[in-house]
């Protein structure tokens, strides 16, 4: 039995192997055409390294794209909007699971509808909304709208998650005197770290790199992302496609860090409730 599963973990690891090499291949590719110079886009061999490797096409791109006010607007975007839904999702969650009230369960189930609908198909009304409220073409508009195509998927989430949180542990602090938000931030929502780091990733990589909503509700260059930014230096005429990688790879670094650093976090999240006992 031990040989049969040395052999069966080797070839698995095997095979992971082989998987990662080939997911990390165009990872490769475009961290090396970052360093390349326009003829050496064209015509060298992708898999060769540049001849010198020149920072130049890093250094145009945060002229071109004002990186240091595009990157403050998209991190100001997705902080806000990110722990704004953390803490939302948390609360409504934690009331759904805990009240019995058909009131709350018509509202899990209203929640449930909201994943059903994406919310491009909702561009038009939500515009229309937004404009008549003054919210177009300013910060707290499109954190709103982030945080509003967000509660959904971060209810549902967080709900599932409540269940392993054992209700004695409520209790017990409900007879010792703590108020109702006392035992939420204290007692429920330490536990809830898991959920939280995946409600954090996945929504911070959907704010992060949204490029639809923010194109729509933004217009002023002060405003502007750094999906939307990096869009500009495509056109019919031209593209400038070194400048558009290395700004492809300075926009990748920061929310590949946040997965880092929250990936044990994560994968706890997303595995809860597979094993039961």
């Amino acid at each position: 039995m031990s040989g049969k599963y040395t052999v069966k973990t080797g070839i698995v690891q095997v095979i992971m192997t082989i998987v990662a090499l080939i997911f990390l291949f165009p990872v490769f590719i475009i961290v090396n055409y970052s360093f390349k110079t326009k003829k050496e886009l064209y015509l060298s061999n992708p898999l060769s390294l540049p001849e010198s490797f020149q920072l130049d096409n890093y250094q145009k791109a945060f002229k071109k794209l004002n990186m240091t006010t595009t990157y403050f607007n998209t991190i100001l975007y997705t902080v806000v909007a990110v722990a704004i839904l953390a803490l939302l999702c948390g609360v409504t969650a934690w009331a759904i699971a805990r009240c019995a009230h058909k009131l709350f369960r018509f509202l899990y189930i209203y929640f449930l509808i909201g994943i059903l609908l994406p919310y491009q198909a909702l561009f038009l009304s939500i515009f229309i909304v937004g404009n008549k409220l003054g919210l177009v073409d300013t910060r707290p508009g499109i954190i709103f709208m982030y945080v509003a195509t967000g509660m959904s998927f971060g209810i549902f989430l967080m709900n599932s998650f409540m269940s392993t949180i054992p209700i004695e542990l409520e209790e017990a602090a409900k007879i010792d005197g703590c108020s109702i938000f006392r035992t939420y931030f204290v007692i429920v929502m330490p536990l809830l770290r898991p959920a939280m780091a995946t409600l954090i990733i996945m929504q911070a990589f959907q704010v992060w790199n949204d490029y639809l909503m923010a194109n729509l509700y933004l217009s002023s260059k002060k405003l502007k992302t750094l999906t939307v930014s990096i869009q500009s230096l495509f056109s019919a005429q031209s593209s400038d496609y070194t400048t558009a990688i290395a700004a492809i790879i300075l926009s990748v670094v920061p929310i590949a860090i946040l997965f880092l650093s929250l990936q044990k976090y994560f994968i706890k999240g997303m595995t809860v409730g597979a094993v039961k006992g």
